[in-house]
This record gives structure tokens, C-alpha cells and sequence, in this order.
């Protein structure tokens, strides 16, 4: 048997090389994908044929990642409830397909991952799985009560490595989770699990990787002009750049000053609430910017259709549901949507804040003399809003005439004494 394994190089994939190779009497292949997350990937081939795999890929998919999954989300606006930019959500669609890909070059059996039996990820991973390769056996040792049995917590991990001679440097308490990539910084579990805890103090503050705290930002604004073209931004104050430049420049920009930081409680997919702490801070900008470009230059009745169909986006997003029909035919939707969306955007960056202080378009649907107050003649007569507003008027009218009108008013009526 043949196992290709997603693999970080961790306490829990360095135990899963190992186990899997054991229980199974299988060949492991590990692969780790970068997307962008930064930390050390040097190294991971030997540490994993170190551990016991046979072989090893680290596949770049940075580019990839901004221009197929972060962008044409981008386009859509996508919160997930309001609040999460689904920084972790869209990376794994595309960790699942390079991971397939491996697998079917190496003509293996199964792939595995480590993800835990309580969360997002693993439905995330394993949906991408059966879109792309139905054909292939999935592992998932973390809901195999053997494995639960052997490894009830790190202490038993750590033991195990030793016992195996894993290299491996972990502790048997760990403060939180960390997951990085180009996106974003997620943070949660451990400590995080506490709903009323502060990580913005001076204590613990430290936590954070891409944005300073916005109260140690500049004391002085700083400007930026994005401009986009069909909803994608392709130049940051007039350099041209493509999307994982894009991304690269204004999370540093943006975390100069503190923007993109969010501290929620979310709706896991599996059922259950989740606390979890974000830094989004390109994701920040690029929404921001985004929206308004959209202001000056869609449709109204567009926007409103489209805006209507974001929380059902978000949602296949959040839930794996990328390779999907239905995510399909919406992006086509949204793609269509932004044919128009084109030129630049200025916005102010101040401790933590985004402000939009500017916007132009050569598509611009805003018209000065319809919009101005002052009485210039345009294709816009003040004296069409009296029919206007009768005929809208009309139903409310008869409402009140033939049942009493709203409730509040029947029940506010003054009684007779």
C-alpha cells in the first residue's frame, strides 16, 4: 500500500509518518504545501525520510493560491458571518487538489491527513478529495479509535517520538494553534478556548505575527491608490504587480498599521461554536477597496442580486464546498458582475483603521449633475418623484384606508374617557 501523507513536519504529522507506516505495513510520501505561510520549509524532506517516508514534495502554490482561489473570492466580497475572511477556508481546496495531484503521479492507494476529528478541516480536505479523486481511499487517523487510543494528548506523542527516535521539538503544553498562509494568521485552541481572554495585552500580545498592535502603530496616516481591473487589483500606487504581489506588499503595508485584526466566535461547519483570533490584513484592504470600487462603477440592482447570494457563497467557502456546481455557477455569476469594475481607489491607513477617501473610474456610473443638489439641468426632474412616490405610496394607502393601517398605529390610538 501506498500512502501519501499531508505533512508539516509538527509533533502530529512527525507521529502520522511513523504510525501510518506501521499500521498500515504501507510506502508513506509525504508533502507539505506552501501557500505562502512563511515559516521554515527548508528541511522537511529529510526530517520526513528521517521519520521514516520514502519520499517527499514541497510544492510552491503561492501564485496559484492569490490568482485561482484568493482573488475570485475577493471579487465576491466573501464574510463568512459577518466577520471571517475565510483566510484558512480557501487555502484548503487547493491544498486538497496538489495533493491528489501527488497522489496520482505516485500511484498511491490512500492519502491521509492530520486533521482533527472536531474541526472544519477535515470535511474541508476530504470534500476536495471525492470532487477530484473519488477513486482514492481517504485516512483519517484522528476519528480511528486506535489511534485515539494510542495518542490521548501530546504527552503520549512526545513519548512516542522518543521511544522512535522522531526529532521532534515539542512541548507537552502548547498556549494555541497557528495556522499561516498568504491570506491570513489564524490563531485558537489552548488558551484561545476562553472566550472572555484578551490577547491584546501587554502580556500576551506578543501572539500576534503580521500586524503590530494598532495602539504601537505610526501616530502618522499613510495613504495607498489600488487600482483594479474587472474587480482585480493589478497595481498598488502605480506599480503593476500580480496577485501574490499584491497580497505580499499590502500585508505588510497594512500590518505597519495595525489593519486586519479580528477576534471572533464562529459557527463551525461539524456543529459546534469556535473562538478564533485573525489577521487579515491585505484581505482587509483589498474588501474595502474593493467595495467601493463597486459602488462607483455596478449596477445597482447587480450589486443588490449579487450581494444577496455572498452569505450562501461564503458559506460553500467556509463549509469545502469549492468544487461544487453550485459554487461554480455563482462564480460565474460574479466574474460576469465585475465586467465593469475598473480604476482606483485611495484609502487612509491610521492604527488599525481603513478609510475610504477616494474613487474614480472611466466606468463610473456616478453623474455630478444628477447627484448635485444645486439645480443643474439633467437628464433628472424633481417633478417625476411626485407620481413616483404616489404610485409607491398607493398600497399603503388602501392598507390604511381598508384595514387600520400598521398595528403600532391602531395600538397607540388615544382611548375616549
Amino acid at each position: 500500500m501506498k500512502i501519501v501523507l499531508a505533512y508539516s513536519g509538527g509533533l502530529d504529522t512527525s507521529v502520522l509518518v511513523s504510525w501510518l507506516k506501521e499500521h498500515y505495513n504501507a510506502e508513506i510520501i509525504t508533502y507539505a504545501a506552501d501557500v505562502g505561510q512563511e515559516e521554515e520549509l527548508d528541511g522537511l524532506a529529510e526530517k520526513a525520510k528521517a521519520t521514516g517516508a520514502s519520499a517527499h514534495y514541497t510544492v510552491d502554490l503561492v501564485e496559484e493560491f492569490a490568482r485561482d482561489f484568493i482573488f475570485p473570492m475577493l471579487r465576491a466580497n466573501a464574510i463568512y458571518e459577518g466577520q471571517y475572511l475565510l483566510g484558512t477556508s480557501i487555502a484548503r481546496p487547493l491544498i486538497a487538489k496538489a495533493h491528489v495531484e501527488i497522489a496520482e503521479r505516485e500511484g498511491a492507494d490512500a492519502v491521509a491527513h492530520g486533521a482533527t476529528g472536531k474541526g472544519n478541516d477535515q470535511v474541508r480536505f476530504e470534500l476536495g478529495y471525492a470532487a477530484l479523486a473519488p477513486e482514492l481511499e481517504i485516512i483519517s487517523p484522528w476519528r480511528m479509535e486506535v489511534f485515539r487510543q494510542a495518542f490521548p494528548g501530546r504527552t503520549e506523542m512526545i513519548d512516542y517520538c522518543r521511544e522512535h527516535n522522531i526529532d521532534v521539538e515539542a512541548s507537552a503544553s502548547k498556549p494555541y494553534s497557528m495556522d499561516r498562509n498568504l491570506l491570513h494568521i489564524s490563531y485558537e485552541a489552548g488558551i484561545l478556548e476562553d472566550p472572555w481572554f484578551d490577547p491584546t495585552t501587554p502580556d500576551n500580545k506578543a501572539m500576534y505575527k503580521l500586524t503590530v498592535d494598532p495602539e504601537d502603530a505610526p501616530d502618522e496616516a499613510q495613504y495607498i491608490e489600488l487600482d483594479f481591473e474587472r474587480g482585480d487589483c493589478v497595481a498598488v500606487d502605480g506599480v503593476a504587480m500580480n496577485p501574490a504581489a499584491v497580497m505580499k506588499h499590502l500585508n505588510a503595508v497594512a500590518g505597519k498599521h495595525g489593519v486586519g485584526r479580528v477576534d471572533i466566535v464562529e459557527n463551525r461547519f461539524v456543529g459546534m461554536k469556535s473562538r478564533g483570533v485573525y489577521e487579515t490584513p491585505a484581505g482587509t484592504i483589498l474588501l474595502q477597496a474593493h467595495r467601493n470600487m463597486e459602488s462607483l462603477t455596478m449596477d445597482r440592482e447587480l450589486a443588490h442580486l449579487r450581494d444577496s447570494l455572498i452569505p450562501r457563497y461564503a458559506e460553500m467557502i467556509y463549509n469545502g464546498f469549492w468544487y461544487t456546481p453550485e459554487r461554480e455557477a455563482l462564480q460565474a455569476l460574479i466574474d460576469d458582475s465585475q465586467k465593469t469594475v475598473t480604476g482606483t481607489v485611495r484609502l487612509k491607513l491610521y492604527k488599525g483603521n481603513v478609510t475610504t477617501v477616494g474613487r474614480k473610474s472611466p466606468l463610473s456610473l456616478y453623474d455630478e449633475d444628477i447627484a448635485s443638489m444645486e439645480g443643474v439641468d439633467s437628464d433628472y426632474n424633481p417633478d417625476d418623484a411626485s407620481g413616483f412616490i404616489r404610485l409607491n405610496a398607493l398600497r399603503l394607502r388602501r392598507r390604511a384606508i381598508a384595514q387600520g393601517g400598521p398595528e403600532i398605529a391602531s395600538e397607540s390610538k388615544l382611548q375616549k374617557g
